[in-house]
């Protein structure tokens, strides 16, 4: 049986010993009487039903002639005694009762025994889980893998070789350190990993502690922060001694960023508890007494918020990009996760990882999750390509709304608005092409068009930049162009903000202008502490916001216009593609390109078994003149 439920066994008949004492204490000489009202008492005596009382205090006990007894009050009638014994009544009369020592002792501290063993009981069993309870507040919340314990190993990451080459030195460190001191050496004090979310840093740090076979302490930066002043630093101090008792040793601290940010940009100044913690911090990595054998690895995606002191050389000695995977990255990882599922034949993941570029290491495992449950809801035994490229619309474009109910009219007009993006980013040169294109509802879209790379891109050209926002002014210039511009709806809101965006950082950050050449006129806005912000000064001055302004203005006209040249030089391609789509409701890249190239349409691909869409009747039927006034969901 668990330990603690004999303690809490032992507690509770401790408690119900000591209860049951005190009641036969208190209640010994009572027998079971009947409650009498005093005024029934009067009437017995007077009827001669009363042959024997006891007077104690105010409580009057006795027994009638049938033998049953009875207890009333005397509400101190002075008569009483004088009408019992003319009636013949026998009288007994006791002193009132007066508790032992003992019996107002217990009574006495019986609640507080009872509250302080409660109370130690409930602080034994929050400290017991190494959490650290109310008396070890300031030890380290760290959990600890003992040497063996870790079973992941570099075999077990994938997508991010570079990454994997840096971190195999510190497992031979770990292993074999003599090979290294002996020609001078030293170990390596720290090293951070940085990069996006989702990219396998954790994973990176378990594999390390994995494959060198030592003791892994894993513990998150916001752990080490309390509001109690002081607790921050005792944990540190307190993680250090584990871990040199342990050493050789890693420690890995998850999302450093949140106690080891820049220090002096609080409203606490230096006595901030969180800067305290990172002074910590920075003494046991670096400061006299060191930490032979203890190699800390940090993760973060924010290390341009992180301490000076903490970057340099002799604490983190080494920063390991951990980026996103490439075309072989992605499919590496792939096989990966693909191993604990059943595929069918037609899998192939180097064609699922052409088609997920930008995806992390996790949204590629959820991508074979999803694929999973999408082949367990239609009952199959195997995964298939099919449910793979489900479970890849449903992550980039959200899930189907097959509830929301759409008019006749709204369909029509999602159908233009998604065919005015295809045709437009067709049309303009170096745009990535398009994948898919649909007028089911997904997330909170009415409709989503899909463009797809070709390959990995890591920098973008000012051409490029310019066919995106003609690409995303299409669809809002095909409702003008087919509907009329008081038709206009608002679902082009995201296209318009998108568009802007890209304009702007073209001309504040990128140094395309023409009128402002290559100057960065955009503010800092990677500082997020208040004690910082609250000091910047503007660099801009009005005249250059003015011309700023003019500049992006610029931009979006030219690119408006060309979208719109393109729509009106195209407008039969616009016809026949919404008609495909008002039909079909999802068509693909087969498709687009038979419409784009005037070859007749091929049937696409349904996989869902559902019917195709009847709402094309009435198009055909309508024509393709404005329709009445139509309200879209913005997107």
């Amino acid at each position: 049986m668990n330990a603690k439920i004999v303690h809490i066994l032992l507690w509770t008949g401790v408690t119900l010993w000591l209860l049951m004492t005190l009641s036969n204490l208190i209640f010994k000489d009572k027998i079971e009487t009947r409650p009498m009202s005093y005024s029934q008492f009067l009437q017995e005596i007077s009827g001669g039903a009363i042959q024997e009382v006891t007077i104690q205090d105010q409580t009057v006990q006795g027994v009638r002639t049938d033998g049953s007894r009875f207890e009333t009050y005397d509400p101190g009638d002075p008569g009483l005694v004088s009408d019992l014994l003319k009636r013949g009544v026998t009288i007994r009369a006791e002193p009132p009762v007066t508790p032992s020592v003992l019996m107002q002792l217990v009574a006495a501290w019986l609640p507080f025994v009872l509250l302080a063993g409660v109370w130690i009981w409930l602080m034994r069993r929050s400290a017991g889980g190494g959490a650290g309870g109310l008396f070890n507040f300031g030890k380290s919340r760290a959990r600890q893998h003992a040497e063996g314990d870790v079973k992941v190993t570099l075999r077990d990451v994938a997508g991010v070789d570079e990454a994997k080459e840096e971190v195999g030195e510190l497992v031979d460190f770990l292993r074999n350190p003599q090979k290294f001191t002996n020609l001078g050496g030293r170990i390596p004090r720290g090293v951070l990993m940085v990069g996006p979310p989702g990219t396998g840093k954790t994973l990176l740090a378990r594999a390390i502690a994995g494959e060198a076979k030592v003791p892994f302490f894993s513990i998150s930066g916001s752990d080490f922060v309390e509001m109690f002043v002081g607790v921050g630093a005792s944990r540190v101090r307190d993680l250090f001694e584990q871990a040199k008792k342990s050493a050789p040793c890693i420690i890995f601290i998850d999302e450093i960023d949140a106690v080891g940010r820049k220090r002096g940009a609080g409203l606490g100044g230096g006595h901030d508890e969180r800067e305290q913690t990172l002074n910590q911090l920075l003494v046991e990595m670096d400061g006299f007494t060191g930490s032979e054998g203890v190699i800390v690895i940090a993760a973060t995606n924010r290390a341009d918020v992180l301490d000076p002191a903490l970057l340099r050389p002799g604490r983190f000695d080494r920063q390991v990009v951990v980026g996103l995977p490439d075309l072989a990255g992605r499919a590496a990882i792939l096989e990966v996760h693909m191993r604990k599922v059943p595929l069918a034949n037609d899998v192939d993941a180097r064609t699922l990882a052409r088609g997920t570029p930008g995806f992390s290491g996790a949204d590629l495992a959820n991508l074979v999750n999803e694929a999973a449950l999408f082949a367990a809801r239609s009952g199959h035994s195997e995964v298939g390509m099919a449910m793979f490229e489900k479970a890849k619309d449903k992550i980039m474009m959200g899930a189907e709304r097959r509830s929301l109910v759409m008019s006749d009219a709204e369909k029509k007009l999602t159908a233009y608005h998604e065919a005015g993006h295809v045709i437009v980013g067709r049309c303009v040169p170096e745009h990535d092409p398009v994948h898919k294109v649909s007028i089911i509802p997904r997330g909170r879209a009415l409709g989503v068009t899909l463009f797809l790379p070709e390959r990995d891109r890591y920098s973008m050209s000012k051409r490029q930049l310019e066919s995106q926002i003609s690409s995303l002014f299409g669809g809002r210039l095909a409702e003008e162009i087919i509907f009329g511009a008081e038709q206009v709806t608002t679902g082009a809101s995201n296209d318009i903000e998108r568009a802007t965006l890209i304009a702007r950082n073209m001309v504040t950050r990128f140094g395309l202008s023409d009128g402002l050449g290559p100057l960065a006129y955009a503010e800092d806005e990677g500082e997020v502490f208040l004690g910082r912000s609250v000091t910047q000064h503007r660099h801009v001055s009005p005249e250059t916001a003015l011309t700023i302004d003019q500049e992006v203005r610029i931009i979006i006209d030219r690119n408006y216009q060309r979208a719109q040249q393109i729509l009106e030089k195209h407008l039969d391609k616009l016809h026949l593609m919404a008609e495909a789509l008002l039909r079909f409701e999802t068509i693909a890249r087969d498709q687009i390109d038979d419409i784009m190239e005037g070859r007749p349409m091929r049937e696409p691909d349904d996989d869902s078994g559902r019917p195709p869409s009847k709402t094309g009747e009435v198009l055909r039927s309508q024509g393709v003149q404005p329709s009445p006034p139509v309200v879209a969901d913005g997107v």
